[in-house]
């Protein structure tokens, strides 16, 4: 008798832990229930704009977008002041770090330096994906992963 009480206690507190995890996970679900209702849930419609593609006559396409910042196509003679504040001082930064010469390279490290930001795994990640979406959009190229310089030489299109 003693042997089945002590299982029978043992069976009631792991069952109490059970019910006090799923009284937790209740609680979890209704608040994020709620702070998702409260959330507006309109969908954003992506801005069109041409793209590369547009560039050689196939037709429309949805733009490359930051936050509702929509990085354009370069054309020739665009000019990068054009471009978003974010990405228009990578520009200036890369610009100014491959010279005028245009054929030298720089790295996110050295643009976030660049940009005077602390040199960070977010940060430079960030300066990353905003200097791959120039890559995409024509300002600038990638000879080496990682390593950008300005697109179609010098200038960049100004």
């Amino acid at each position: 008798m003693e042997v089945l009480r002590a299982e029978a206690d043992r069976v009631l507190a792991q069952l109490a832990e059970a019910e006090t995890g799923w009284q937790e996970w209740v609680i979890a679900r209704q608040r994020v229930g709620e702070v998702l209702s409260a959330t507006p849930t309109a969908p954003r419609e992506p801005a069109l704009m041409e793209t590369p593609d547009d560039v050689q006559g196939q037709g429309p396409a949805v733009a490359a977008s930051a936050g509702g910042r929509v990085v354009p196509v370069r054309r020739p003679g665009s000019d990068p002041q054009t471009l978003p504040e974010g990405y228009r001082e990578i520009m200036q930064v890369v610009t100014e770090q491959v010279g005028p010469d245009g054929g030298s390279v720089t790295g996110c490290q050295e643009i976030a330096a660049g940009l005077g930001l602390e040199p960070t795994p977010a940060r430079v990640e960030a300066v990353r994906h905003r200097a791959k979406r120039l890559v995409a959009r024509g300002w600038l190229a990638e000879p080496v992963p990682g390593r950008f310089t300005l697109a179609g030489g010098r200038g960049a299109g100004s």
